[in-house]
């Protein structure tokens, strides 16, 4: 299955997947990775690992104008699955219909709970015991999307959001790569919105 990762920061979770894919742990290969940020961090990760990049400056444009660009550059490289790896815009509903059922994001709260930014501080402020993070198929609306997998984070009375951040994002790289290998291999159908994960031995 060939990705097309998207990214606008330090792309840790992109390195996670890449990762995976080098230990064979995900049978798949990343097509292109697109910073819509020239200063991502990310974009040293694919150069040092010889990954094609592109960087398709956002600022300015308007989100139709925007993802018509990346939809095209996706598709030159022929990308079977896009995976959002921090990356910092909502998709219209145009990039969504070209790529039905075949969008992945990773969001650090256990959704429908805390979308939207500052998940972490958001779990902080409202007091809950328990978060974690989210890999979900991405719809055209914030954080909505059919969840497959999740991973639950126990959350400590001397929590700061850093440190909370923290212990999610490792439970992220450990879940994300997991995600897309039950997409490669065919073992998510879609009733509604759940996500009901065949058993590997299943026909």
């Amino acid at each position: 299955m060939r990705l097309g990762i998207l990214i606008s920061g330090r792309g840790s979770n992109f390195e996670a997947i890449a990762n995976a894919i080098a230990r064979r742990k995900l049978e798949a290969e990343i097509a292109i990775v697109i910073s819509n940020r020239a200063t991502a961090g990310g974009l040293d990760i694919a150069r040092m690992r010889g990954i094609p990049l592109r960087v398709i400056e956002s600022r300015g444009m308007e989100r139709e104008a925007y993802d018509k660009l990346v939809i095209q550059e996706l598709r030159i490289h022929e990308v079977d699955l896009v995976c959002l790896a921090g990356f910092m815009r909502l998709l219209s509903a145009s990039f969504i219909e070209a790529f039905p059922n075949r969008v992945m994001n990773i969001h650090p709260s256990l959704l429908p709970a805390f979308p939207g930014l500052d998940a972490q501080r958001q779990a902080l402020e409202f007091g809950v015991k328990i978060t974690g993070c989210t890999v979900h198929l991405v719809d055209e609306f914030l954080d909505s999307g059919p969840i497959l997998v999740q991973s639950a984070v126990p959350v400590v009375d001397d929590d700061t959001v850093e440190t909370l951040s923290a212990r999610i994002l490792l439970q992220e790289h450990v879940i994300y790569p997991k995600a897309i290998q039950l997409m490669v291999e065919r073992r998510i159908k879609l009733q509604g919105r759940r996500a009901i994960i065949r058993e590997e031995d299943a026909e």
